[in-house]
């Protein structure tokens, strides 16, 4: 990339609220923003007309998300992978191998994989958002980085199921039933397993769950397909049973409910 780009995407990140004494914010910039990533960020932000991109939302092990805005003052958030985390790299193969969406990849780095994974939440995110599963909307992938919508308001993300569980009863079995109704049209439409969800991956946006971190979802012909849905049933049914303390299903009756479907076409 051509040193005159690099100054000007330079100036379109804005770590105004970053703080010095924060040692942790800027280690975060430091080690996600190489000169490989801010060549796929130019490209994406070119791509997308993204006028600016802000400070960390979320930060995890294996990926920090940006918030961005676009000439119009549309936000969206920006997923940037760590291309260099070794134990991510060992963690996600059981979720490659075995999709057939990804059988000719070639994957020779850490950094080529990183990519393929990249590539793996987009391709999930868009068959989720197509089947009607709330998800955020994805507009772009660009080698690490994934650009998708934004769940939240002025800059201020949409908390977590597990930062904000419904109040009352009547409030959580609502919650409770749009999840599950996420998680049928995921498996029954979508043909897609989370394998990953939880209270952690749960946004809850005007009153609606909205699931994020779709990268390892797998398609429901993979070989471990139907061991990932049972995790993933057993985690929304513990939340719901012991922490938000309301009757629901056992786990066996909800994943009757869930793979009705197969065979059938819906």
């Amino acid at each position: 990339m051509e040193e005159e780009a690099v100054k000007t995407l330079d100036r379109k990140i804005d770590f105004s609220r970053v703080k010095e004494k924060d040692i942790d914010e800027i280690e975060t910039v430091e080690e996600v923003f190489d000169k490989f990533t801010l060549e796929a960020l130019y490209h994406v932000m070119r791509e997308l007309r993204l006028a600016r991109l802000y400070g960390v939302i979320s930060s995890g092990k294996e990926a920090r998300v940006y918030r961005a805005i676009d000439r119009s003052g549309r936000e969206y958030a920006v997923k940037i992978y760590l291309t260099f985390t070794s134990e991510f790299k060992k963690g996600i193969w059981k979720y490659i191998m075995g999709d057939p969406r990804f059988e000719r990849a070639r994957i020779g780095t850490t950094r080529s994989l990183i990519a393929i994974w990249a590539r793996k939440e987009f391709k999930n995110l868009q068959r989720l958002f197509r089947a009607g599963v709330r998800v955020p909307k994805p507009y772009g992938v660009k080698q690490n980085i994934v650009v998708m919508e934004f769940i939240g308001r002025s800059g201020v993300r949409a908390p977590l199921l597990k930062e904000q569980p419904p109040e009352e009863e009547s409030e959580a079995l609502k919650m409770f039933e749009k999840i599950m109704r996420n998680v049928w049209l995921s498996h029954c439409r979508a043909r897609l397993v989370h394998a990953d969800l939880s209270e952690y991956n749960i946004m809850v946006y005007e009153g609606e769950p909205v699931i994020i971190d779709v990268g390892q979802a797998v398609l429901t012909d993979h070989p471990n397909a139907y061991e990932f849905l049972t995790k993933d049933l057993k985690n929304i049914q513990r939340y719901f049973e012991h922490e938000i303390g309301i009757k629901v299903p056992d786990v066996n009756e909800l994943y009757e409910v869930i793979v009705e479907c197969r065979g059938t076409n819906t």
